[in-house]
């Protein structure tokens, strides 16, 4: 694998009013996505992070450490024409939500995962009006049509940069659930993460640590709570 990578060319980062927001300009110029697309964002704080990242870059730029400008990029090259594909494959997750899959033994495990996910299901039900169904082991369980469309408005009034922080909630959790209280609030995002990783930690006090499976954990703990806060920016 090559390691080229493009070299800082600019000294001075800036953000300025845009159509649609504000953008960031690199002596002047205009930083547009991969698409070629103005990076217009909504707000001047998630355009100051952008910024931020720009200005970071050294003698070489490195897209890892610019997670702000990756998630603005989507939000305009992939949302703004694939919503409903992206809709679709996230209310997917709360077909098959893992918080309504419970294990069946050992007692500690089953009483963990009832303490933790049972109060998002009071959320989602009191909140949403939608009781979902649990059930334990491997069988499957077919949630109510009319449950799965109610969960689905919920991303209506998202904008495409808000549904793009979203997203990563529900894939980095597994959770569709779970993202939907952090969106809403209900549940800190530390605490959110904490829930989605019941079943791993259990296994993790059975049996020990890992150091290239922490490392992994690790890394996306950290992508979900940027994701929760490119959420909160849009």
């Amino acid at each position: 694998m090559s390691d080229w990578a493009p070299k800082r060319f600019w000294k001075n980062v800036e953000v300025v009013p845009a159509e649609g927001g504000f953008t960031v300009t690199l002596d002047g110029r205009n930083v547009r996505t991969p698409g070629k697309a103005l990076l217009s964002v909504p707000t001047e704080e998630m355009a100051r992070h952008i910024a931020d990242e720009w200005e970071a870059q050294t003698e070489k730029v490195d897209p890892r450490t610019m997670p702000w400008t990756r998630s603005a990029n989507s939000a305009i090259d992939k949302l703004s024409v694939q919503r409903r594909e992206v809709e679709d494959h996230l209310v997917g997750y709360a077909g098959t939500d893992l918080v309504c899959y419970r294990a069946l033994s050992p007692e500690g495990l089953v009483a963990r995962q009832a303490e933790g996910w049972d109060p998002i299901l009071e959320f989602v039900e009191k909140t949403f009006c939608v009781r979902l169904e649990t059930t334990s082991g491997v069988m499957p369980v077919t949630q109510k049509a009319e449950s799965m469309t109610l969960l689905r408005n919920v991303m209506t009034e998202m904008s495409d940069f808000a549904i793009t922080g979203f997203h990563d909630l529900v894939t980095l959790s597994g959770s569709y659930l779970i993202a939907v209280a952090v969106a809403k609030g209900e549940v800190d995002p530390q605490a959110a993460w904490a829930l989605s990783r019941i079943d791993e930690e259990w296994q993790i006090e059975q049996w020990g640590r890992d150091e290239e499976a922490d490392a992994q954990a690790e890394t996306k703990r950290e992508a979900f709570l940027h994701a929760t806060r490119f959420f909160t920016c849009a």
